[in-house]
């Protein structure tokens, strides 16, 4: 019986990389990609090697759109690695961090956020559609900035709500083919992400531990392992939600 493979974008570090291993003990291939840092994607890839899975990763930059479908073709030969033509799951994780009021927001940095988080997964994950197996499953990592509020964010935030809405659109549209579509959105984590904020400013990240229910700030492990959880045989049933996992932050 052939494994079954999932795509994640953004797969070389952080949330990404930790998500692939969650699903790799599951018994998942991966077919990850990374934007700049070669080095680290075949890390990732020696590292799933040696728990037993199969892995390629291929260069991404999901900001240009325009470089889509040369990527799919790409997904069709590294397809082949895993004898297989399509692929079930994709997870929509690449990101990058902006800290600016909205006061300071400029024109540049709108377009960034909104080509890496919005009309990037947007035209990847139509791309990508003829690859993906009926009965396959797609998540959009999402943020609980989505929901919650802190100044700095609200350019960041508003992608995010943007791509909660079309996750419930795609849900609507891809059921004919039994393909689920949710959101996982992430409260605050320990990671690089955003340059480390609340992995290493004390501050920070008790600001967090105060404001979560759980009294800690989140660990990538909460991730990776809710991301496995949506995408397990118990997962089947969810469809066109947002899960957040925050440990309960501003409840």
């Amino acid at each position: 019986m052939n494994r079954k493979i999932a795509l994640i974008t953004g797969a070389s570090r952080g949330l990404g990389k930790n998500a692939a291993l969650h699903l790799v003990a599951q018994g998942i291939d991966i077919i990850g990609t990374y934007n700049s840092r070669a080095d680290e994607a075949q890390a990732l890839v020696s590292e799933i090697e040696a728990l037993g899975g199969k892995a390629v990763m291929l260069q991404l930059d999901v900001s240009r759109s325009e470089g889509f479908a040369d990527f799919a073709a790409q997904i069709e030969q590294a397809l082949k690695h895993f004898d297989r033509q399509r692929f079930d799951f994709l997870v929509n994780n690449a990101g990058v961090g902006l800290h600016v009021s909205f006061a300071e927001t400029t024109v540049e940095q709108f377009d960034m956020l909104m080509n890496v988080h919005f009309k990037g997964p947007f035209f990847l994950t139509q791309q990508l559609l003829p690859l993906i197996n009926d009965g396959g499953r797609i998540i959009n990592i999402s943020s609980g900035l989505a929901r919650f509020t802190i100044p700095g964010a609200s350019a960041y935030a508003a992608m995010k709500g943007a791509i909660e809405v079309l996750t419930r659109y795609q849900a609507k549209e891809l059921g004919s083919r039994q393909i689920t579509v949710n959101t996982l959105a992430p409260g605050a984590i320990e990671t690089d992400f955003g340059g480390g904020t609340v992995r290493d400013n004390a501050a920070v990240n008790a600001m967090v531990a105060s404001n979560t229910a759980l009294g800690r700030a989140g660990q990538p492990d909460d991730i990776g392992g809710a991301l496995a959880l949506l995408l397990s045989e118990g997962g089947q049933w969810i469809n066109g939600q947002r899960v957040e996992a925050s440990g309960g932050m501003f409840l």
